[in-house]
């Protein structure tokens, strides 16, 4: 037998056209059939031509776009470099004899001096020099000189403001490190956490602000509904003034950057209260604001750093536009209480108790990493950091058992003087209220699986740190799960629902985050979407404020209002509705004779026929009240023209 190769068949067979399958189709009786093939796929030839002939002059102008873009991309910007004054790499202290020049003894606090903010490294109690507590007077000054700058800085373009900040941005970037070490010398926060909480959450707020920021800010067009279809509606945002913010210690810089960046984009000036636990730091970071305002030519006293107590922050609340306040609930409620006084919009960011949520088809050892950093970044002292953990009872033990295990590896120290995990505690006596809330827990029948270590600390500073702990049957009943804790605990529960899990969620008077884990994306967003808070993160944790175009704020006891992203720009600004005409001046809006004063016997039946021309739900009622209209419009005319005649005559 000779086997004959197989060739499957090509368009070649049918373009060979009378010779091929063709000549066999008329021999087998279907004339014309092969030729019909054929002229299909010629069609078909033909079409797709037609199709490339649109689409590859599109596709050639994308990709030129593109490569026009990735080559502009390589021009070096150009951008201005500014000198910031600094010494050896930290802030030069105040120019006085009474300072010490010489940062080596340990510095002890007097709780009597109210005249002046002392400052020192929680890491090491080392003394890092005073500021002035400016008084009530001090503070209005300020604030008087920061409106007049406002008036002039109002008047500047969105080019100019942009320019500030790319200033900032490239000053930032290539000064990482020092912006670094003086948050971690002012407050004992690792470089590592520096850098996440400082260095990055303010460059990714700069860059969005470069991207977007005038988009948000330029006049925003709505729909004019029925009755003022021949209107345009739009909303404009303008400056509000002088902003104050109040602001808290664990991350100065972002602290200080987050509102300023905010205010002076959209226009305004601001005055910003630091806390007197970070005021050495504030008052450098103001001088990198300064610099680079005056490198664009912004007027002075356009951002103003004070520094103080109690009483200078209820002077800035009563000189100011608008109040942002970063803090404890029991402060912002004497926020509130002082802006009352001068009914001014409030924005109060006040804490939290964020639930960590993890079901049992989660990435254990994936999960249990972020878990740690969620509740040790920056020593556990987050207003958003992970303070209550639900670990589904399939998982709970594995869970533990990983978390032990990180835990044991983290050792707390000097963040400066050796390679250590996490730093100090900031504030004094802060140490003994953590270990409170842990005695409390254990005499309520929790216990301690795992705890972190500290390394080799001076003897004055020993009362600064506070290891990392792991406690387990722990329940509500306890203030560890009740409390804002702001300290590197975590804590570790049980659930068996999701249900459940959603319902000890909720429990806390607090509602500013949460961060929900399963192995189904759809699962984890359902249980997000049931916690009351403002802020959720699916599968992740604290994602959602490295996305600077979303809002930060939340409910209950964590506060009101929000800043950061669209919602945070725009509420710095004084939100005007605008309508106008809109072929003007060719129809403008007349007020109809019926309603005109005197208003006509049947004016309130005009009104009830034009409601109902405009509103009503049934075409063809509105079509007939339409034709009442139009009747009751031209009687009124027609006896008008009588009305007027027989003055005439």
């Amino acid at each position: 037998m000779k086997l004959i190769p197989f060739r499957s068949p090509t368009i070649g067979d049918d373009q060979a056209g009378l010779g091929g399958r063709a000549g066999l189709a008329r021999g087998s009786g279907a004339p014309g059939l092969a030729l019909s093939i054929g002229d299909q796929r010629r069609r078909i030839d033909w079409r797709y031509l037609e199709t490339m002939a649109f689409w590859w002059p599109l596709l050639v102008i994308a990709f030129a776009v593109a490569i026009c873009k990735f080559l502009l991309m390589l021009i070096p910007p150009n951008v201005l470099s500014i000198e910031v004054d600094t010494s050896d790499g930290t802030v030069v202290l105040l120019d006085d004899g009474n300072q010490t020049k010489e940062n080596s003894f340990i510095y002890i606090p007097s709780r009597r001096q109210t005249d002046k903010v002392q400052c020192y490294e929680p890491a090491t109690m080392k003394y890092l020099g005073y500021f002035p507590a400016l008084k009530p007077d001090e503070v209005k000054e300020r604030v008087t000189q920061a409106r007049k700058a406002q008036k002039i800085w109002a008047k500047s373009s969105f080019k100019q403001r942009r320019q500030f900040l790319r200033i900032l941005l490239k000053y930032i970037i290539e000064h990482q490190e020092l912006i670094c070490e003086v948050s971690s010398r002012d407050t004992g926060k690792t470089m590592v956490d520096a850098s996440l909480g400082e260095i990055m959450t303010t460059c990714e707020k700069l860059t969005w602000l470069l991207s977007e920021g005038e988009k948000w800010l330029k006049p925003e067009y709505r729909s004019c509904g029925r009755s003022m279809i021949h209107k345009t509606a739009r909303v404009e945002f303008h400056p509000l003034g002088v902003i104050g913010a109040i602001v808290s210690w664990n991350y100065p810089f972002h602290n200080i950057f987050n509102p300023m960046l905010a205010a002076v984009f959209s226009g305004n000036s601001i005055v910003i209260k630091v806390s007197e636990h970070a005021s050495w730091s504030g008052c450098f970071y103001l001088r990198i604001i300064q610099s680079a305002l005056a490198a664009v030519g912004a007027p002075e006293n356009l951002v103003e750093v004070i520094t103080g107590f109690a009483e200078t922050g209820e002077a800035l609340v009563s000189s100011v536009d608008k109040i942002i306040f970063v803090g404890s609930p029991g402060v912002g409620k004497m926020i509130m209480r002082h802006a009352a006084d001068t009914l001014i919009p409030v924005t109060l960011e006040l804490g939290g108790k964020d639930a960590f949520i993890v079901c049992e088809d989660a990435d254990v050892p994936h999960v249990a990493q972020i878990a740690v950093r969620g509740a040790l970044q920056s020593s556990g002292q987050n207003c958003a950091g992970a303070e209550r953990f639900y670990v589904h009872k399939d998982i709970y033990s594995s869970f533990v058992a990983e978390v032990v295990k990180i835990v044991k590896s983290v050792t707390a120290g000097p963040p400066l003087v050796g390679k250590y995990d996490m730093g100090a505690i900031c504030m004094q006596e802060h140490a003994e209220k953590l270990q409170s809330l842990v005695n409390d827990a254990l005499d309520k029948g929790a216990e301690i699986v795992g705890r972190g270590s500290v390394g080799n600390i001076g003897e004055g500073a020993v009362d600064q740190y506070f290891p990392p702990t792991v406690i387990v049957n722990v329940n509500h009943t306890m203030k560890l799960m009740q409390d804002e804790a702001f300290g590197p605990i975590m804590p570790i529960m049980k659930f068996g629902t999701d249900e459940e899990a959603v319902n000890l969620a909720n429990d806390s008077k607090y509602g500013l985050g949460c961060a929900v884990f399963s192995g189904s994306q759809r699962r984890a967003r359902e249980i997000a979407s049931q916690l009351h808070c403002g802020v959720a993160a699916v599968n992740d944790f604290a994602s959602t404020y490295m996305c600077q175009s979303l809002p930060f704020g939340g409910v209950k006891d964590s506060g009101f209002g929000r800043f950061a992203g669209i919602e945070g720009l725009r509420a710095c600004c004084l939100v005007k509705s605008v309508a106008e005409d809109r072929w003007w001046p060719f129809i403008k809006t007349k007020i109809p004779k019926p309603i005109q004063y005197p208003i006509s016997e049947n004016g309130f039946e005009f009104q009830e026929s034009l409601v109902q021309v405009l509103y009503g739900l049934n075409i063809w009622d509105r079509l007939r009240a339409l034709v009442d209209v139009l009747k009751m419009i031209s009687e009124h005319n027609n006896t008008s023209n009588k009305n007027s005649k027989r003055r005439t005559d």
